[in-house]
């Protein structure tokens, strides 16, 4: 499904609202003149509030599974607002919030 590209400074949570930062953007890959994410790459999690009792808590990483089909950055498809992506240990998703509008891919 189209979306916009997600690049290092768009605002990606975790279910929970720890903040997601991408661990290897792609620096010579821009919109907006920030370096992309690509699927290829875990997310950092900094700041999940979630410690349940069970103790598979909080969110550490997280790891986009789907992401563009057509559109590559050093060989790996690019990391979109409607792509899906996973935290461990919870299993739960990582959010996209704010993300630039002008690049859009397939």
């Amino acid at each position: 499904m189209p979306g916009p590209i997600l690049h290092v400074g768009a605002t990606v949570l975790c279910a929970h609202g720890g903040q997601a930062t991408p661990t290897v953007p792609s620096p010579r890959v821009t919109v907006s003149g920030q370096p992309v994410a690509t699927i290829a790459a875990p997310y950092a999690v900094a700041g999940c509030p979630f410690v349940p009792p069970g103790g598979n808590g909080p969110c550490v990483t997280g790891q986009w599974i789907v992401g563009a089909t057509r559109v590559l950055a050093g060989g790996q498809p690019v990391v979109l607002m409607t792509g899906v992506a996973t935290c461990t240990p919870t299993a739960t998703p990582l959010v996209p919030v704010v993300a630039q509008m002008r690049a859009i891919a397939t």
